[in-house]
């Protein structure tokens, strides 16, 4: 398969299927009539793979990682559930801090509707940021 054929069969473009091919999770073979990259059934697997885990929040690095176990005949599967459980923890944790913030904003622009525009006078640059939480109950969202 060249590389448009391969990314068609993956559902990636183009692009993709070079920079896995630069970051060697692909290995494909030259043709030697026309020096064309020659990808098989196994870089085709291992691309939706990729795809597949990427879409599921792992990097790179863990992706090359799991494919380095398998290639080695050992199961990944263990690694990648320890991973997968961490980043679980980390995208609750982020998604709590932006569920904060969206209140946060909702917050500031409900306050900023009656607020005045001020003019930067040496003392203040902007009133809306400076003063936008001192009539809100404290939510523990002070610094």
């Amino acid at each position: 398969m060249k590389v448009k054929e391969i990314a068609v069969g993956a559902g990636v473009n183009p692009d993709t299927v070079r920079f896995y091919t630069r970051e060697g999770l692909l290995k494909p073979t030259r043709n030697p009539d026309n020096n064309y990259q020659q990808y098989d059934s196994e870089d085709l697997r291992r691309l939706r793979f990729a795809r597949k885990a990427r879409q599921l929040g792992f990097s790179l690095p863990e992706i090359r990682q799991i494919l380095e176990q398998a290639d080695d005949h050992h199961s990944p599967c263990p690694m990648v559930r320890d991973v997968f459980q961490q980043r679980l923890v980390e995208v609750e944790r982020e998604i709590a801090e932006l569920q904060q913030l969206r209140s946060r904003m909702t917050a500031a622009l409900s306050a900023w509707q009656d607020m005045p525009d001020g003019t930067p006078d040496g003392h203040t640059i902007c009133r809306l940021i400076e003063h936008w939480d001192e009539s809100l109950p404290d939510n523990g969202w002070k610094e």
